[in-house]
């Protein structure tokens, strides 16, 4: 609950009000940044490579899981010096840095199998499709592994906002919303400044600057006015564009009036990719995201055995013990032992494995569940939002039950066919998909993403549905906490000899960032213990 603020006439504003105006005015993006300038909001902590010290001579630390975390713990771990050996249940490393490709098989719980049929090169990332700029962990791993990042569109001003209850259910461009609602925002602000609603605050001289910012933020007119003409069209566009020839004056076309825009809603969408870990530039791995985890591995070579189920995990005074499935080996069970451990296991998977953890960390793993989604991926003939539409990159935001469509950042012009991230949703809507075959997923989304291009169903080659609550090495597409304020410091704490690490526990779940941080800090943790206990 937001702290309750005493008004006192003639007040100067508070550092909370002033934030509140500068994110009304300019956006969720200039507030993050004036926040950071405050010293009240920083991107990620990361610094540069960790180092550890040397290990204590013959330790060994078993590594379960091969996602982010656990790939990262286990590089970190080696280089210091410790035995280091990698459980991971899949054939591949990666976790939910995965992408699919043409020829891949994927089966989910329930039996459903998906057989992708992309043409060859394409591919759909079901999990993280994203790495921010400001995410300086995972950017630096890429770098010292020669990950090759390009850039990824999040926002495209020729993409669009769609709302079945606005304009008949016919979707508008980003921009025209965009320009309109700052248009209209500095009209306003400048009607206010010039009424001498403002005299109280401003000085003459702050109220001229105000309006000449206002003038250029909002393509207002010399009367500090928004409406139709050239500084409103050289923005959200022309009816016709400016040409050659006779006829090549451009046409204005008309604003959009206020009431009419903040009735449609759809400016509440303007945000959403201005948060500080969705705003530009944002970066993807050339060829998939599953190019950073096939680094890692490569990286780590045959210290990762692959195909080996968990069923127990214990430790004494002396070690951890863990007992698996070699599910390549007819499931036969195999005993291994190390000095230490960090599991990184998600939680949802971690509660049905036999284990002898503390009360307190057993508690937060039996007690977190794991949100729910969907994604969707949806392979096309030809890329007709380039070709028809002129969209390229970008994301288009909807209240229909995808959520959103997002452009492919890549292939620009490719003759060959294209993919897009067809459907993007949570929670409920997550639930509903889920509940559903492969095959009716992708007939929905196709049936909901026409109503924003009618092109869909006809040029459909193929798709890919991953509903997560069925994907069966984490039942779930991210930790959520019951309670994080009281449960956090059990959940991360070290148990003895086993610590545990993931985006789970941070405080950037769901994003790469957030696992790689937390393995890093639990290993620091481990490493501080066996060191400390060698000493002795």
């Amino acid at each position: 609950m937001e702290d309750a603020v005493d008004v006192e006439e003639n007040k100067s504003p508070t550092r909370r009000e002033f934030l509140s105006m500068v994110g009304a005015f300019g956006g969720a993006a200039v507030m993050y940044q004036a926040m950071g300038m405050m010293g009240l909001a920083q991107a990620s902590p990361y610094s540069g490579p960790i180092k550890l010290g040397q290990a204590p001579a013959g330790a060994k630390v078993l590594v379960l899981g091969a996602g982010i975390a656990g790939m990262v713990a286990a590089m970190e771990l080696r280089d210091a010096g410790y035995e280091v050996e990698v459980i991971e249940y899949r054939g591949v490393a990666g976790g939910r840095c995965w992408t699919l490709r043409s020829g891949d098989t994927y089966e989910e719980l329930g039996g459903a199998v998906q057989k992708v049929d992309f043409a060859e090169g394409n591919y759909f990332n079901p999990g993280p499709w994203r790495v921010p700029y400001n995410h300086y962990g995972i950017i630096d791993y890429c770098r010292r592994l020669d990950v090759e990042l390009e850039a990824l569109i999040q926002i495209n001003n020729m993409a669009y906002v769609h709302s079945t209850k606005a304009f008949d259910g016919k979707p508008v461009r980003y921009r025209e919303i965009n320009t309109d609602f700052r248009g209209h925002i500095s009209d306003l602000l400048s009607k206010v400044t010039n009424q001498g609603a403002l005299d109280e605050i401003l000085s003459e001289e702050d109220k001229t600057s105000l309006l000449a910012g206002l003038r250029t933020f909002g393509a207002l007119n010399a009367d500090n006015e928004y409406v139709s003409g050239n500084n409103a069209s050289g923005r959200r566009g022309y009816e016709r564009a400016p040409g050659g020839g006779v006829d090549g004056a451009p046409i204005a076309n008309e604003v959009m009036d206020l009431s009419t825009l903040l009735s449609s809603g759809l400016w509440s969408r303007l945000a959403t990719s201005e948060t500080l870990n969705s705003s530009m530039p944002i970066f993807q791995p050339k060829g998939g995201m599953d190019m950073i985890a096939r680094a890692m591995a490569a990286n780590l070579g045959d210290l990762v055995k692959y195909e080996k189920k968990v069923t127990k995990i214990s430790q004494s005074e002396d070690g951890v013990e863990v007992i698996y499935q070699d599910m390549a080996n007819g499931d036969a069970e195999v005993t291994t032992t190390a000095d230490y451990c960090v599991c990184t296991i998600p939680f949802s998977i971690l509660s049905q494995i036999d284990h002898d953890f503390a009360r307190p960390l057993t508690n937060v793993i039996s007690s977190m569940s794991y949100n729910s989604s969907i994604k969707v991926g949806l392979e096309f003939n030809r890329r007709f939002w380039e070709e028809d539409e002129h969209i390229f990159g970008g994301t288009t935001y909807t209240d229909l039950p995808i959520s959103q469509i997002s452009y492919p950042s890549n292939d620009y012009l490719s003759k060959k066919p294209g993919v897009l991230l067809g459907c993007y949703s949570w929670g409920a809507t997550a639930y509903q998909f889920s509940s559903m075959e492969p095959a009716e997923r992708i007939s929905r989304s196709l049936d909901f993403g026409s109503q924003i291009h009618p092109q869909m169903k006809q040029e459909f080659k193929s798709g890919v549905a991953v509903a997560w609550h069925r994907v069966p090495w984490t039942l779930g597409c991210y930790g959520a906490w019951q309670d994080k304020e009281a449960q956090y410091q059990d959940g991360v704490a070290m148990d003895r000899r086993i610590v545990c690490a993931g985006e789970h526990l941070s405080y950037l779940p769901a994003w790469m960032e957030g696992a790689l941080l937390s393995s890093l800090d639990a290993i620091s943790r481990l490493h501080e213990t066996a060191t400390n206990a060698a000493g002795k």
